[in-house]
């Protein structure tokens, strides 16, 4: 941890510079970018954080891979849950960078040395609220994917002296972003702007930040809902000081088709020259209303929920083969070198050759989504048909809004009342997945917490037949039969805060650092337990 605080306190203008192994050299001020006006300190923390969530290592080869919406088609190891070492520890870094960032944002407009000259780049209150929301999301993010993380005493060295944070553990971590938020939105002035520039997210809307500071309570508020009787009050708490109301309200990240300021899904591809990924089958088959046939007889509750309908999102989440009209999807990942010759033999889309939006330089990329809210709220009323139609319908609109297409509301209505036959927490489910496409640990959060889609491969299941072989999900590390519940903790934690590390990890089932211990929300007492709300 020393050294990860050390990495903290990194001008955010310098965010993008590697890591330097000059132990002296990382000694830099905090205060060494204090003559950069705080909406621009929002705009660099606003793009690292999304930078290095949103790209083709945290997301493409993990997150989105663990949810099964993207695979990779040449080496096939991150998908059987086989991690670097060195990419978990950087973006455990990475992650920690962000917090600090937004933090600096906060500090700047408190410190009564630089509050009056930072009021001049929006009010002081609501720069902070809104760093103070994306510092929960990021949070949000980093928990839910490593577990118990520093966050309490994090950052505070230069404040307060602490070299060495204590691990938070989730449930009370979430009580305490819980807490954040109220504080954040309250503290919003509507009147004011929050940011006379540099907010790419929101444009420097306060009322906008308020709505997604709501909003996301109600996805923490939604994670809980296993476990804690509470989430109810959350999100009643929500709805009355006020939500996202429309799609104009989402919280994205819009990259530019100019210069370098392009999304890094994109630069995964055409800039680093190379050719990793595909749609998933496991998504690409929801989509086309295809039931997994290699699965379906040993395990029927894989049968397609809405067998035979083609879901118009099929369209802007991938391309067909060579523009033949053929959408076939990369299976769940074989052996490296097996899933290769899949790729080539059975007409998976090839993004290299055919881009769909999600890789082109302009794409926004989702922070969250009203469709998203929508079927938050639906759970709540009690899986809400009319909420349900409402989300599914919003989910299309926006897809087909932030990728340029076009579809006519015929063919939504159409599309609504075919995959609204029977609405049961089964179809939310199903229908928030495919919503939460590029949004790889909210989609993977939503698997663990509900159990669905039951069209995931789980690990021993058929994931592709190929040559007359059949080819089972086999993980390369131990996950008790079920998708990967957490990533394990860096490695560099555990010397450069191993106190804190080891009680953490004494904590986790085994008392070893492990890919299977499951989240505190996470209740499921098998892969295909489907636990009720509280």
């Amino acid at each position: 941890m020393k050294k990860l605080l050390k990495y903290t306190f990194i001008g955010s203008l310098c965010l993008a510079a590697s890591a330097c192994s000059d132990q002296e050299a990382m000694n830099v001020s905090p205060n060494s970018a204090s003559n950069v006006p705080s909406n621009m300190v929002m705009s660099a923390a606003e793009k690292w954080t999304v930078d290095n969530i949103y790209d083709v290592w945290f997301s493409g080869r993990q997150c989105l891979v663990y949810a099964q919406q993207w695979s990779q088609r040449n080496y096939t190891e991150e998908d059987r849950y086989q991690i670097r070492e060195s990419v978990n520890n950087s973006y455990f870094k990475y992650m920690y960078m962000g917090l600090n960032n937004f933090q600096k944002v906060i500090n700047m407009n408190t410190d009564p040395a630089t509050a009056k000259a930072s009021s001049a780049y929006g009010a002081n209150c609501n720069q902070i609220a809104a760093a103070m929301i994306m510092k929960v999301w990021l949070a949000d993010v980093m928990t839910d994917t490593w577990g118990a993380i520093p966050y309490s005493e994090a950052l505070k060295l230069d404040t307060e002296g602490i070299l060495y944070a204590k691990y938070d553990d989730q449930k009370e971590l979430y009580a305490q972003l819980i807490a954040e938020l109220d504080e954040a939105v309250a503290m919003i002035n509507e009147d004011e702007v929050a940011f006379t520039g540099g907010d790419v997210i929101f444009g420097g809307d306060a009322s906008k930040w308020k709505k997604f500071g709501n909003s996301l309570k109600c996805r923490l508020a939604i994670h809980m809902s296993k476990v804690d009787p509470n989430w109810r009050k959350y999100i009643t708490e929500a709805l009355a000081s006020g939500v996202m109301e429309s799609n104009d309200d989402a919280a994205k990240y819009q990259y530019t088709a100019s210069s370098t300021e392009y999304c890094k899904f994109y630069e995964g591809y055409y800039v680093d020259g190379r050719n990793d990924f595909s749609i998933n089958k496991t998504l690409c088959d929801l989509l086309k209303g295809q039931t997994d046939t290699l699965n379906v007889e040993a395990y029927p509750q894989k049968a397609h929920p809405w067998q035979g309908v083609i879901d118009p999102r099929l369209y802007v989440y991938t391309t067909d083969q060579y523009g033949n009209g053929v959408f076939n999807g990369m299976c769940v990942a074989t052996q490296t070198g097996v899933q290769a010759r899949i790729f080539t033999s059975q007409g998976v889309a090839n993004w290299y050759y055919n881009q769909p939006p999600v890789l082109q330089k302009s794409f926004a990329v989702p922070l969250m989504t009203y469709a998203e809210l929508k079927f938050i709220i639906g759970e709540y009323n009690g899986f809400s048909v009319d909420d349900y139609k409402e989300a599914v319908a919003a989910s299309i609109e926006y897809w087909y809004d932030v990728t340029g297409a076009g579809i006519d509301a015929s063919s939504i209505d159409d599309y609504v009342d075919a995959v609204s036959q029977n609405v049961n927490a089964e179809a939310y489910a199903v229908q928030k997945y495919i919503d939460l496409f590029c949004n790889g640990t909210e989609a993977w959060t939503e698997i663990r917490r509900t159990g669905y889609p039951n069209q995931i491969v789980r690990p021993g299941e058929a994931c592709a037949e190929y040559n007359g072989n059949i080819y089972k999900f086999t993980p390369l590390s131990e996950v008790k039969g079920d998708i990967i519940s957490r990533v394990k903790y860096p490695t560099d934690e555990s010397s450069l805060n191993g106190v804190n590390w080891q009680a953490a990890v004494s904590k986790l089932q085994d008392g070893t650092n492990n890919y299977y211990t499951k989240m505190f929300w996470d209740v499921r007492t098998s892969t295909y337990d489907h636990p009720a709300n509280k």
